[in-house]
């Protein structure tokens, strides 16, 4: 095997965390694998006590859960046999330049322990695979179908080789078998349009940009800032501004028009939440008020007035005449008319007798 020529040690190492938030995450193991400029190699690996609950879907990833760092030193009590083990050697790892160097350097900052890197050099692996191994649709051409583009990023030239590429891809990989990041082992590459869309979007996003995705549960989170990996409904909840920020921020319109359908689902889900309350009996009362007034006023009907002959359940001197109904005149013998305010002719008179002899 190669040997690396060091002028001083080279400390490759790698983290475990609660999660990808170079901020606010925890590490909950550091394994370190110090490289000697003698060819000599020493390992040093601690498990972490992080202070925080670990989530699930982050110990789903690394196998680390809380009942296994409950007893291990915290941060600050491992930092300086940390700072001891690493000595003056530079460090490396895969993808450390932008992960696992930040996060340890926030939790030394974190415990105010001193570690200088302004004299270190980096070395990030990942970093020498994608420059190498370009990952452009000219090295995909080249590596799958062994041509070169002609006339390159012309877009008739380009479309014509991306589909060539996807052809090479799918004779290559078919039945090939692929491991993802829980150990679980599919052969995701057939020829079938359906199952493609599937592997070509495992992150699942909710907007092209990516702002938003869908976690394993299939519950859009955010996927950037202070809120990542939270669902966005519970932003909603706990911080509604958020929604109005990210309206007014400079986001693309996609990313807005996918956040404005979950806003208005959110809102719709929660009015249905409310408790239903019952909406008063007389929700109009003025016309039931109406009818009862001129129930009051309208007169009796005339088949409520005691006939003569008949028996009546209460005395006719109560029942109040209706005002349809004239008054019946006294009989003549009983009370002269007076001259001046009374005119009769026979003819009335004789009108009037005939009705009492009916009565």
């Amino acid at each position: 095997m190669l040997q690396l020529q060091l002028k001083r040690p080279l400390a490759f190492f790698d983290l475990e965390t609660t999660g990808v938030n170079v901020a606010s995450d925890r590490i909950v193991e550091i394994s370190i694998l110090k490289a000697m400029p003698d060819g000599t190699q020493q390992i040093k690996t601690l498990k972490i006590n992080p202070r925080i609950p670990i989530p699930v879907e982050s110990s789903l990833v690394h196998g680390i859960y809380d009942e296994d760092i409950k007893d291990a030193p915290t941060f600050k009590q491992a930092s300086q046999e940390i700072i001891d083990f690493l000595g003056d050697a530079d460090l490396a790892g895969y993808n450390s330049n932008r992960f696992d160097i930040p996060v340890l350097m926030e939790e030394f900052l974190r415990v105010k322990a001193v570690f200088d890197i302004d004299n270190r050099h980096f070395v990030d692996v990942q970093n020498v695979f994608h420059q190498m191994e370009q990952r452009t649709l000219k090295a995909a051409y080249k590596f799958y179908c062994d041509k070169d583009i002609i006339n390159a990023h012309s877009a008739e030239a380009d479309i014509k080789a991306t589909y060539e590429v996807l052809l090479a891809q799918i004779a290559k990989y078919e039945g090939v078998n692929f491991e993802d990041k829980k150990g679980n082992i599919t052969q995701p590459i057939t020829n079938n349009v359906e199952a493609l869309h599937a592997f070509t979007n495992l992150n699942k996003p909710v907007d092209f940009a990516g702002r938003m995705v869908f976690n394993e549960n299939d519950v859009e989170v955010f996927n950037f800032g202070k809120h990542k990996g939270k669902p966005v409904v519970t932003v909603f909840e706990e911080e509604p501004s958020y929604y109005a920020w990210m309206m007014n921020g400079d986001f693309p319109l996609y990313t807005k028009n996918r956040l404005e359908k979950l806003w208005q689902k959110f809102k719709e889900q929660k009015q249905a939440a409310k408790p239903q309350v019952a909406k008063p009996a007389t929700a109009n009362p003025q016309p039931q008020t109406e009818n009862i007034k001129s129930e009051a006023r309208r007169p009796l009907p005339e088949a409520r007035i005691s006939q003569p002959g008949a028996k009546s359940s209460k005395p006719a001197a109560q029942s109040p005449l209706p005002e349809a109904r004239k008054p019946v005149p006294k009989k003549p013998e009983a009370q002269s008319p007076k001259p001046e305010n009374t005119t009769l002719n026979n003819d009335m008179l004789q009108m009037l007798a005939d009705k009492f002899k009916k009565l």
